[in-house]
């Protein structure tokens, strides 16, 4: 059977466990059709790029999907129908990927960075300017340099 990734975006009025339950009608649907869901991933809410359908945001869900393309059909025909569903994109591909999505894998890379740098708000030493003298005005430094004429600019 082809293989398929399947996204798709929910509204961000609904709560993640009704994510959770349209993912587990979705995945029903492509089991009954002879198909399997070998890996769920949800996304979480993240901000859209532009509005769509007056959302700024949306929830994000992958579906890696082994089935006919008659299941795929199908719940794409019932997301149409869904008012949650603001978009969704399936795509075949020759093999689906092992482990954890390229988005997951940035999840994960973002909360070890926010791990390692601690609150996102103490950030007082940062702008502590430490062992550096204080700044001059140009024209406190004007002061301490002797002025040259153009006679004896000439003479050297």
């Amino acid at each position: 059977m082809p293989l398929y990734e399947h996204v798709y975006l929910a509204r961000q009025d609904v709560s993640a466990q009704q994510v959770e339950e349209l993912t587990a009608q979705l995945k029903g649907v492509i089991e009954q059709l002879g198909g399997t869901v070998p890996k769920v991933e949800y996304w979480r809410v993240k901000s859209l790029t532009f509005r769509m359908r007056k959302n700024r945001k949306a929830h994000f869900t992958l579906l890696n999907v082994d089935a006919p393309p008659a299941a795929l059909a199908e719940i794409e025909r019932q997301e149409r129908i869904n008012e949650d569903v603001l978009r969704y994109i399936t795509i075949r591909v020759d093999e689906l990927e092992e482990g954890p999505s390229a988005m997951m894998r940035k999840v994960d890379r973002d909360r070890e960075r926010d791990d390692r740098r601690g609150d996102r708000f103490d950030r007082g030493d940062r702008f502590d300017r430490g062992d550096r003298p204080p700044r001059r005005d140009r024209d406190d430094d004007r002061g301490d340099r002797p002025v040259r004429n153009d006679a004896e600019a000439t003479e050297e």
